[in-house]
């Protein structure tokens, strides 16, 4: 019985190219990240949770398009922090200061090895299919191309141009500065991932562990 080929980790990798702030994945769909800030829930008011609950409510049933949430969570490297603390404790003069200085580093030491201190970064995800832009936009899209992505989307991603894909970025546009507004409401602020940014969080999603 033959011998299955095997696989290399590159292909499970989903993501074919990066252009500009679009992802394109294998399939020929493509992808625009937006990275949300946060806020703390807890300590908003009753009132202001409502508000907030009803205002994610509403903007959930306003999108027409499916969406991604990620969440990645990190554990956060306060090694340059701790190197920062020690190089400014040993330029103090005052001993009084010093002392402090050093007191609190140890404390910081002692709390990093006592629990894990995590670094959360929420997302996201807006994605296109080449048939959705079929008769929109300012150039229509031919449903040949839009068929190519769909039965030959290896095919598609090597042969997409820098126009087409411009074509297509109008309409992901229009879903990202939709998107940008519905978050705003919520009182938070967000911004769209550039391709070195976006190349990071990928590798990283890869590479648990690992940074660029």
């Amino acid at each position: 019985m033959a011998e299955k080929p095997k696989q290399s980790t590159k292909d499970f990798v989903t993501i074919a190219d990066i252009r500009d702030n679009v992802a394109i994945l294998k399939d020929g769909s493509l992808r625009s990240v937006l990275e949300v800030s946060s806020m703390n829930f807890e300590l908003k008011s009753a009132d202001e949770q409502a508000a907030i609950v009803m205002a994610f409510q509403n903007f959930l049933n306003s999108v027409d398009f499916p969406l991604q949430i990620a969440v990645s969570s990190r554990r956060l490297n306060i090694a340059p922090y701790l190197g920062s603390l020690e190089a400014l404790t040993r330029g103090l003069s005052n001993e009084l200061m010093k002392i402090q200085a050093v007191e609190y580093t140890r404390f910081i030491k002692g709390l990093t090895e006592l629990a894990n201190i995590m670094s959360k970064k929420f997302y996201i995800v807006i994605p296109l299919y080449v048939l959705e832009t079929v008769g929109k936009g300012e150039k229509k899209v031919g449903i040949f191309d839009a068929l190519k992505s769909m039965v030959s989307p290896s095919k598609f991603v090597k042969t997409l141009s820098d126009q087409d894909l411009e074509n297509y970025k109008i309409q992901l546009g229009q879903r990202i500065q939709f998107v940008a507004g519905g978050i705003s409401g919520l009182g938070l602020e967000s911004k769209i991932l550039n391709k070195e940014e976006l190349t990071n969080l990928y590798y990283s999603y890869y590479n648990p562990g690992h940074r660029l």
